[in-house]
């Protein structure tokens, strides 16, 4: 079964689903409140605030990830709410399209930056809060552009175009 079959054998949960519109297309995130249930919440309100429209993916490391969030497209912005604690769970990166809170290098710093998994990365287990997956759309992720060198900075980078929590959106 391919990953866009699997998806569409889920019943998503539109208060647990937040569409990400980017310059290709739409990218479709279950959202995983009984894995990290403060990083969720903290993730919904920054979406329903629109905190993260046109906000850019300023990292991007091809075969590893790419990370948004960052309204300063520094790495080290943030939203005004407060840092949300690590919510590490036994469930792995091992699935393209895992969505993790990202963070300094203290465990409870995670507060708007995450990141989606290009491939499985069962070395940031146990390190990083899952929160999510992309249930569709990986390809539009997959198309967004790339940063040099070893932290994968992205010059003039690909923006997130508007991010909607799926039970506010009219149907």
């Amino acid at each position: 079964m391919s990953d866009a079959d699997a998806a569409s054998a889920i019943k998503l949960d539109p208060e647990n689903t937040v569409y990400l519109d980017l310059k290709d297309g739409r990218v479709v995130i279950q959202l995983r409140p009984e894995l990290a249930p403060k990083t969720v919440a903290q993730f919904k309100t920054l979406v329903r605030e629109g905190f993260y429209n046109g906000t850019p993916f300023h990292r991007v490391i091809d075969g590893f990830m790419a990370q948004g969030g960052d309204p300063t497209g520094t790495g080290t912005g943030g939203s005004k709410l407060p840092n949300v604690p690590a919510e590490f769970s036994k469930y792995s990166h091992f699935l393209t399209g895992t969505v993790g809170m990202a963070r300094s290098n203290d465990p409870n710093s995670g507060n708007s930056q995450f990141f989606i998994c290009f491939a499985p990365q069962p070395a940031l287990d146990g390190k990083y809060t899952i929160f999510g997956r992309v249930v569709e759309g990986m390809e539009y992720v997959r198309d967004i552009k790339r940063g040099s060198g070893a932290m994968g900075m992205v010059k003039e980078p690909d923006r997130l175009i508007r991010a909607e929590v799926a039970a506010d959106v009219a149907q």
